[in-house]
């Protein structure tokens, strides 16, 4: 009996040691190069999961490059549904942390970026977010930087748009008030329009809560004479504005943010009320070089769909994940803490040409610098402007 005891404990020992050889060895590619374990968090389902497919299938069309180039940098991407809440964007950061996270790509949608930042600030993990595009995400986060363009930058560039193209000469403005998405952008855009002279002659909001009914809203922007409505407001709500407005005979100019891209490829949506819908976003897919006609290429195949700005803007940041890496001189064996460290030294130092704009620099603060761009919708297809 003492000795079974004894050879159930040597056994129950070995079996503790393997365990915990297994858990503390690092991956490894097919060639033996060891793998940095990338972090990607996005709804992959509910109303927003137009723009968490967008931003795994982005990502990991740029995983899958870099990792045929072979050498010493190699990815693997772990993308985790929140299902745009950040009560479970939180869930899933603690997920992907478990599991060896050594920087992060994402959160996608702004409120529950803000919740990771606050965590990935604490737990010293470099992040980048593709598309989260509030200062509340950077404010204080030394470790997050952005790919997209900040709040303040949209509503600015919007503004200057409408007045130096003539869009508009009386502006309607409907925006959600409990999203700092939409909030940011309207802020700005309301200060730059009184500094370029534009005419806005009706401000309504709504809430998460009531966003299935905009009759109110439009008939207020119609009875004041709006020819231009700006709608700073994600795809799904940007979808039965267009349908509630095509069904009350409201013909007016409507105009949008990046985060409206993605309202073609929302599932029942009828591409035709769509038609002449203006958006403030940094990549047009009908660009002609030869980066953007490959990466689309490779995106339509993959999902039947035209990539939109989301997608763009997270196959860009896995590379400016690269470029940093490589400039920081980081390897994988080591802890995220001393990699985003590092990494947080090289952003600002780096100028990086991408699907979503040439010559992009970061300051120290986390925003990105690079030029605004326009598209419209024609015949069901976006159209750069």
């Amino acid at each position: 009996m003492k000795k079974f005891r004894v050879l159930a404990l040597v056994l129950a020992l070995v079996l503790c040691m393997s365990a915990l050889t297994a858990c503390g060895k690092k991956e490894e590619a097919a060639d033996g190069a060891l793998v940095f374990k990338i972090g990607g968090i996005g709804p992959l389902s509910g109303g927003a999961a137009v723009y968490g497919e967008a931003v795994k299938v982005g990502a990991e069309i740029a995983v899958e490059e870099i990792n045929a180039m072979g050498g010493d940098i190699q990815f693997e991407l772990d993308f985790q549904d929140d299902e745009n809440d950040a009560e479970k964007s939180v869930n899933a950061y603690n997920a992907l942390k478990d599991w060896g996270m050594q920087v992060l790509l994402g959160s996608v949608t702004t409120n529950p970026c803000v919740a990771t930042s606050a965590e990935s600030y604490e737990d010293r993990i470099f992040q980048l977010t593709p598309s989260a595009s509030s200062t509340k995400v950077t404010e204080g986060h030394d470790n997050v930087f952005q790919v997209c363009f900040t709040d303040p930058n949209n509503g600015v560039a919007a503004a200057n748009y409408i007045v130096d193209n003539a869009l508009g000469e009386k502006v309607a403005v409907i925006y959600r008030n409990d999203d700092d998405y939409s909030t940011g952008i309207y802020n700005t855009f309301k200060a730059e329009a009184e500094v370029v002279g534009l005419e806005i002659v009706s401000v309504t909001t709504f809430t998460a809560e009531t966003a299935n009914d905009f009759s109110v809203q439009l008939n207020e922007a119609k009875n004041a004479g709006a020819d231009l409505v700006f709608i700073p407001i994600y795809a799904e709500p940007a979808s039965l504005v267009l349908a509630q407005a095509d069904e009350m005979g409201y013909d007016a100019t409507f105009m949008g943010t990046d985060g409206m891209d993605g309202i073609l490829s929302l599932e029942g949506f009828d591409p035709t009320l769509a038609e002449g819908l203006i958006m403030i976003t940094p990549f047009a897919a009908d660009a002609e070089d030869e980066a953007t006609q490959n990466f689309v290429a490779e995106f339509e195949e993959r999902t039947g769909i035209v990539p939109n700005q989301f997608a763009a803007d997270a196959y860009d940041g896995i590379y400016i994940i690269y470029d940093a890496i490589v400039a920081a001189g980081v390897t994988a064996d080591m802890s995220p803490e001393d990699i985003c460290e590092a990494l947080i030294e090289v952003m600002p130092t780096l100028s990086y040409d991408g699907l979503t704009g040439e010559g992009m620099t970061w300051s120290a603060e986390g925003a990105v610098t690079k030029p605004s761009t326009a598209i419209v919708i024609k015949d069901g297809v976006y159209v750069g402007l």
